[in-house]
Order: C-alpha cells, then sequence, then structure tokens
C-alpha cells in the first residue's frame, strides 16, 4: 500500500465570521492511501485554536505515512497518533480504502438534515439571512455569535424566522458573569440549545445553576477521555471528527455519549464534500445536525454533496457507485 498527503485551499463564497475572526478560504489537508487496485481518500481542516496548521498535520502525518505500506491497522493509528486533524484524515482515508477493497456498497440515508449557519453580522443583516434561509426550506438555523449584542441578534432573527429552530453557537466567548440570565433570555426566545458558552478552561461554572436549555460541549469535547469532567456541565456532546481524530473514534464517543446520558450533535469544520461523506455513519445516531461546511465554498470538490433546503443529499452521482 502507498499513502501520501497533501495540502489544498477553497476560496469561500463568503467571509465566515465566528468570535475569533473571519475566514475567506478554507484550509484542508488531504490524505491518499492506495493498495490493491483501490484507492481511499480523507480529509481533514486543521485549526489553529488547537495549534494546527496545514504545514504541523502534513509533519504529524509524513512519519505515520511511511509506515501505511507496512499494513498499519486502525486500532494501531489510535496508539500511535493523537486525536486530532492528522489522525482524522489517515483514519478516514483508511476506512474508506477498506469499503472499497469489500466492495461495499452504499446502504446510509439517502439525505440528512442540516443546520444552516449564520455568521456574526449587525442583528439587521442577521435577520435577512434568517428570512432568506427560511424561504429557501432551512427549518433549523445556527446563530454564531460573539459577546456583542446577543439579545438584539437573536431577537432580530427569532422575528425574521418565527417559525425556525434556533441553535446558537458561542464559540467560548461569553464569560460566567450574566450567563444564567442570558440562558433564560434565549430560553424565552425559543432557542433549542446553546454551544459552548465558555472558554473550555473555565467551563467549570457550568456546574453552578440549573440550565434554562440544553447547553452543547464543542472545543471542551474532543475524544472519551473527556466525559468524566462534562458531566454536570453538560446536556450535550458536539461530535466532530477533526476533533476526536476520525470516524473510528468519533463512533466509539457516540456510543459512550449516549450511554451516559448526552445527546449528540454531529459538526463539521469549513470543508469540501469529502469531510462530510466520511461522517455520514453518524447522521442517525444524532439530535442535531450540523454539515453545511461545503456551503460556505465557493466552489466544492467534484463530485459534491447535494445542500437543498435544509438537507445534504448523498445521491448515486455523489456517492460513486
Amino acid at each position: 500500500m502507498q499513502a501520501r498527503c497533501y495540502a489544498e485551499n477553497w476560496p469561500l463564497r463568503t467571509s465566515f465570521v465566528i468570535s475569533r475572526g473571519a475566514r475567506s478560504e478554507a484550509e484542508v489537508v488531504v490524505v491518499e492511501v492506495a493498495g490493491q487496485g483501490v484507492a481511499g481518500i480523507g480529509e481533514c481542516t486543521p485549526y489553529a485554536r488547537y495549534g494546527e496548521s496545514p504545514a504541523s498535520v502534513i509533519a504529524q502525518l509524513e512519519p505515520v505515512l511511511a509506515q501505511v505500506a507496512r499494513g498499519v491497522t486502525r486500532a494501531q493509528l489510535q496508539q500511535w497518533m493523537p486525536a486530532g486533524a492528522a489522525r482524522n484524515a489517515l483514519d478516514c482515508a483508511l476506512v474508506d480504502w477498506e469499503s472499497k477493497c469489500r466492495g461495499a456498497v452504499f446502504t446510509g440515508p439517502g439525505s440528512l438534515p442540516t443546520v444552516q449557519t449564520l455568521v456574526i453580522d449587525s442583528p439587521e443583516a442577521m435577520a435577512v439571512a434568517a428570512a432568506e434561509a427560511v424561504a429557501a426550506g432551512v427549518g433549523v438555523l445556527k446563530l454564531k455569535l460573539d459577546d456583542r449584542l446577543v439579545c438584539e441578534r437573536v431577537a432580530a432573527v427569532r422575528d425574521a424566522a418565527p417559525g425556525a429552530q434556533l441553535v446558537i453557537d458561542a464559540n467560548e466567548s461569553w464569560a460566567a458573569r450574566g450567563l444564567e440570565a442570558r440562558c433564560r433570555f434565549l430560553r424565552d426566545r425559543g432557542v433549542s440549545m446553546l454551544e459552548q458558552p465558555l472558554p473550555a478552561d473555565g467551563d467549570q461554572f457550568l456546574e453552578t445553576f440549573a440550565h434554562p436549555l440544553p447547553i452543547c460541549a464543542d472545543e471542551s469535547c474532543h475524544t472519551r477521555a473527556d466525559l468524566p469532567r462534562l458531566r454536570g456541565r453538560y446536556e450535550m456532546l458536539n461530535i466532530k471528527l477533526d476533533k476526536t481524530g476520525g470516524i473510528t473514534e468519533a463512533l466509539a464517543l457516540a456510543e459512550a455519549g449516549r450511554a451516559q446520558g448526552f445527546e449528540l450533535m454531529l459538526g463539521c469544520m469549513l470543508c469540501t464534500s469529502r469531510a462530510i461523506r466520511a461522517a455520514w455513519p453518524l447522521g442517525e445516531k444524532v439530535r442535531f445536525l450540523d454539515l453545511d461546511g461545503p456551503t460556505w465554498l465557493a466552489k466544492d470538490v467534484e463530485p459534491p454533496l447535494r445542500f437543498v433546503a435544509g438537507r445534504v443529499y448523498w445521491d448515486s452521482a455523489a456517492a460513486g457507485h
């Protein structure tokens, strides 16, 4: 078997703005493995929040890829590499390769629901974006927020989309002070869930009050090793393959999390359709799905998945069968 990795840049159709700043392109690293006349592919999105860059991920991958020819198994990979973007790309490439070697035919759901993300903007602009999304058939809106104009932005979106389900993602930008009152405000505006309001290293405050709405761990939850410290702080886990280090650990985390009473969300980074295909096996195991990463690209990988009216479709053309 042979393996290689390389970086790709995918320009966005518009700026993607969250509390940490704005992005104009998706930077991904791709791993390809080939053997027995079959090729598998995996993709990851290095994330600076976790100290990752395309260069650091490639440097982490290269010595392991040299071992692929000797028959690296996914079980060995979990021991050899830490959770993160680099392991994700290789783990998913191996899963893809193994599936094709078996001649497996796609048997998953033909489509999955997905939220549509609204990036940080003025309350008026977010209201317009919400109305446009709902008019296009989207049923669940995910609002990216920082610590400013929270009530104004949420109220504007709720007025523009009174029938939509709303979830909020603060990306660690809020403070403990005033959080309980802010959670009550969100509940009263019909918000269904709040994602990662506090920094991961300061989320112990979440143990001090009864949550008026479910709170979801994102930056605080990477693998099963995090579960003990999350109990009593969160009701939900956002599972992302770039955090778990691949679909192998992601499926194990989903099983363990549900067994411990957590609800689940499936998330993604800015990515191409390759990354969403890799996460597909989790789609029916979670309450919320945030799979709209490819919709932010000016152009997606070929063949792309189809995003229509709040759903993503895996059809025969996209599946490659």
